[in-house]
Parts: structure tokens; sequence; C-alpha cells
């Protein structure tokens, strides 16, 4: 009894230390199912994301969901440490068993305890030489595990920050919430059509810095944005969204740029699919029927921009939609974020100008020529 013990033990502390290992210092995406991070993350999301559901106000919503991220976190470390801690408290009672004077498991797990954590009070000892040794290594594996922690947390949120500062940026560039039509719309407004593809060729990079980031961390896909009315799942619709039409046919609008992007874009989409095993989801209604087809179709016209093939462009439009919509949408449902939709549908005022003397700083920003004579 005491061998299978420590056998089950020791396989137990192999697979949070493996599984740690992969979260913390792997750079790569684990295909593996059994891990305990998986298990937990899939659990504890469920959990928190139904009850999520259930609450009717949408700010509250918000807030109870922007806790998730960063609590999991706080919660995960602290399931491997307790689950560290209980597998060497075991394998300390197990070497104990034979002695004259056993000591009991609970008062093992507290000099497991004191010993991860390198207290050392000395009240209790090991008293077997296998024991002494198992406790100097339970002292070493608990100042890496800290040590670790230390160093990971600032790297998690710098990846985060990163990613961030981009969807922060898409305020000003395609509204809030952000949509396809602003973003092409400003740039012809603004007489920037020529910069369209250096700002598709930063967002190719923040894709796959995003793909990146993400399959390493999953955990980052659950941090949310500073505010309700973005996400980085947004925002990359929205560039899908933009690179699609430009990838249909604007008169005057290279498309080279606008294919890597969406090449490199849905391959993020897809990828994060997997880690997450979200299957493809088709919309419940349409997110461009018809009418807000024409609309979108009249609102590009005015700007300078019309479709170079005006006999089919939303057919055509609706074939590149059904290559990643779905995946987005599975995503989008999974992680309980909402999609922005082809059209602004916003207020008038973007985030940057819900602020005191926020409309004089647009009407001032709006009387500025765009070529200045």
């Amino acid at each position: 009894m005491t061998a299978i013990t420590i056998i089950v033990s020791v396989l137990f502390l192999l697979l949070i230390l493996h599984d740690a290992f992969e979260v913390m210092l792997l750079p790569r995406r684990v295909k593996s199912r059994l891990r305990i991070v998986r298990l937990f993350f899939r659990f504890t999301w469920m959990v928190w994301s139904k009850t999520a559901r259930r609450i009717s106000s949408l700010d509250r919503r918000h807030n109870y969901l922007s806790l998730y991220g960063p609590l999991s976190m706080v919660w995960l470390l602290v399931v491997w440490a307790i689950g560290l801690i209980t597998g060497f408290a075991t394998l300390h009672w197990a070497l104990d068993s034979g002695l004259p004077r056993g000591i009991t498991w609970p008062n093992q797990f507290y000099f497991s305890g004191v010993t991860f954590f390198t207290l050392g009070y000395g009240d209790m000892v090991p008293h077997t030489g296998p024991g002494k040794l198992l406790a100097v290594l339970e002292a070493g594996i608990g100042l890496g595990f800290i040590a670790i922690v230390i160093g990971y947390l600032p790297v998690l949120y710098q990846l985060f920050a990163r990613r961030e500062a981009r969807v922060i940026m898409m305020d000003a560039i395609a509204g809030s919430p952000p949509s396809a039509m602003t973003l092409l719309v400003r740039h012809a407004e603004g007489e920037s059509l020529h910069e369209l593809e250096d700002l598709l060729h930063e967002w190719q990079q923040w894709c796959a810095e995003l793909m990146e980031s993400q399959l390493s961390y999953p955990m980052l896909a659950f941090y949310r944005s500073q505010h309700d009315n973005q996400s980085w799942l947004g925002s990359l619709t929205t560039i899908m969204d933009s690179c699609a039409l430009v990838m249909v046919g604007l008169k005057g609008v290279r498309t080279f740029r606008a294919r890597l992007a969406f090449a490199t874009a849905r391959l993020a989409v897809i990828e994060m699919g997997r880690v997450f095993q979200v299957s493809a989801l088709a919309f419940p209604e349409d997110r461009l029927p018809a009418d807000k087809f024409e609309r979108l179709r009249e609102e590009l016209a005015e700007a300078g921009l019309q479709f170079a093939d005006d006999e089919n462009p939303q057919e055509r439009l609706a074939a590149f939609r059904n290559t990643y919509e779905p995946f987005l949408n599975g995503l989008a449902s999974y992680l309980a974020l909402t999609l922005p939709d082809w059209l602004p549908t916003g207020g008038p005022l973007d985030n940057w100008q819900n602020s005191p003397r926020g409309k004089s700083a647009k009407q001032l920003i709006d009387s500025v020529p765009a070529q200045p004579e």
C-alpha cells in the first residue's frame, strides 16, 4: 500500500509540474488533453459565463466578466500550489508511515506547506534519510515556483498591454464600437487611402503577435478591454470585414495588403478556435442583409469609394464572409463577447470624444482640412 501511495503521489506531482511548465515556460500551443489547466478553465469559465448571462444589466455583466481573467490566474496558481503541497504531504506521510510514532497526514500537510514556502519554523522535521532529501527537494521546487510566478505575471500583463494598445487606437480609426464602413470612410474622407495599406500591414503584424501570445497563453483571451464597446475580437472582426470589402474590389484601392492581412487574421481565428475547442457557429441573423448592404454601398460611394465590379459585389462579399464569420461567432459565443456590425451602431461620439469638452475637440478636429493649402 505504501509503494502504491508513493507512485501515485509522484505521478500527481509530475502532472502538476508538467502542467505549470507548459503554461508558464513553454512558448507554443500544447495539444495534450490531459491537462489540469484545460479542465480548470473549461469548468470555471462555464460556471462564470452562465452566471454572467443571467445578469440583466449590461454594465454589471461586463464588470462581472472582466473579473474572470485576473481572478482565474490567481485561482490557477492556488490550485497548483495546493496540489504540489498535497502531493509532497502524501509522500512525507508514506515515507514516515513505518516509524513507531508516525505523523498524521494533516500534520504532514502543514509540514509540506511550511517547507514549500520555505518558512522553516523547525517545529516539525523529517525523521528518515529519504524524508530529509524530499524536504530539500520540495523547498527547492517551492522557491523555483514562486520565482517563476513573479517573473510570469509581468510578461502576461505586458502581452495584454501590447494587444490592447491597438484595440484602443481603433477608437479613432473605426469608431466605438468599430465598424468596417467607418474605417474605410474615414480614410477616404481624410484623403488617406494610401495609408490604408500601412494600417493593414500593422494589423497583420498585430494578428501574428496575437496568435503567438494567445496560443502560448490562452488565458489572455479572457482579459477584457478597458471599454465595454471594445474588445480584441471586435477589432479583429472589423479588420477582417475591411479586408473583405477591399478584396471584393474598390476603385483606386489595391488589394495586395488586404489579402495578406486577411490570411493572417483568419489563421489567428482558426487557431484560437482550436485552442478552446470551439466549433464554427452560424449567425442566427445575417450580419449584412440586403438593406444594410445598400446603405453600406451608398455611404462608401459618398466618400468616393465605389465597387469595381458593380454587378455582384454582395455575392462576392458573402462568399468571403462565409470563410470567417462562423469562426468569429463561435469564439464570440464562447467568450461572451459581442461582435461589431458592418455599419456604425454606437452613439454619435467615439470614446475619446465622450469626455469633458470632447464635442469641442471633435468640432475643431473636423474643421482641419485634409491637405492644408
